[in-house]
């Protein structure tokens, strides 16, 4: 899910940890956090993990060594022209915002306005919002009417998917026509709480059962797409690099 810290309260560590460490050890993942990404959490972006805390929907946002991540991902490949499906209060969005040259663009998309406004007053202060081109409404109409145009064909760098799990195959099949030969999509959430190895009949969220078999067939497809080099990650709730080859 879109799916966030030096000191922090306590209900704040557990949110962090109970949902989107895959580590057997809390206390290991919480190792983490405090040695090697809230040293260095920009404070825009501790800012809005902390605001986002608060969101009765805050499991949906990405966790901070993700956000981590994807900032020195996008340095190393040099991305420069980038999309995010998904968007929520916009931690993944500021995180790659911040990575991003001065001339660099977000097409972001999310189906809620209102979530993305909370915490755009924080984008903006931090400087970047000029980087980012928002667009309310599903992804889908927006990504055919892209590739329709013709004009944005093999033009981004990098993709980041987290949105909603039943149309990643689709989001898929017409991602790999507008990121260019070398460039990454990423796609989060792909071991969804861990539940891709659980059994069918196992306790489960009603949400997490819900997605998990469009999980599990698009981890099956990334994984027999010839087009694509695939690196699955145990980061946050699991992310899939797909590195386009053809």
């Amino acid at each position: 899910m879109a799916t966030n810290q030096t000191e922090q309260p306590q209900a704040l560590r557990h949110q962090e940890v109970g949902h989107k460490s895959l580590l057997q050890s809390d206390a290991l993942y919480q190792y983490i956090l405090e040695t090697s990404v809230y040293p260095r959490e920009p404070q825009a972006m501790k800012e809005l993990r902390e605001i986002t805390a608060n969101h009765p929907w805050n499991l949906m946002t990405t966790s901070a060594d993700e956000g981590q991540f994807l900032g020195m991902l996008l340095k190393l490949i040099n991305a420069k022209n980038t999309m995010e499906i998904g968007v929520f209060t916009g931690y993944s969005l500021l995180a790659t915002a911040l990575a991003l040259p001065e001339d660099g663009k977000i097409l972001a998309m999310d189906i809620n306005r209102e979530n993305y406004e909370i915490g755009l007053p924080v984008i903006q202060k931090a400087g970047v919002a000029h980087k980012i081109e928002f667009k309310e409404g599903p992804a889908l109409p927006v990504l055919d009417q892209m590739l329709e145009d013709g004009k944005y064909h093999g033009t981004y760098d990098f993709i980041f998917v987290d949105a909603d799990k039943d149309n990643y195959i689709n989001y898929h099949k017409r991602l790999l026509d507008l990121v260019k030969v070398g460039g990454l999509i990423g796609y989060d959430n792909t071991l969804w709480n861990g539940s891709v190895v659980a059994p069918a009949d196992a306790p489960m969220r009603k949400y997490v059962r819900y997605y998990r078999d469009f999980v599990i067939e698009l981890n099956k497809a990334l994984a027999a797409d010839p087009r694509i080099e695939i690196c699955q990650l145990p980061v946050g709730d699991g992310i899939t690099l797909c590195r386009r080859i053809s």
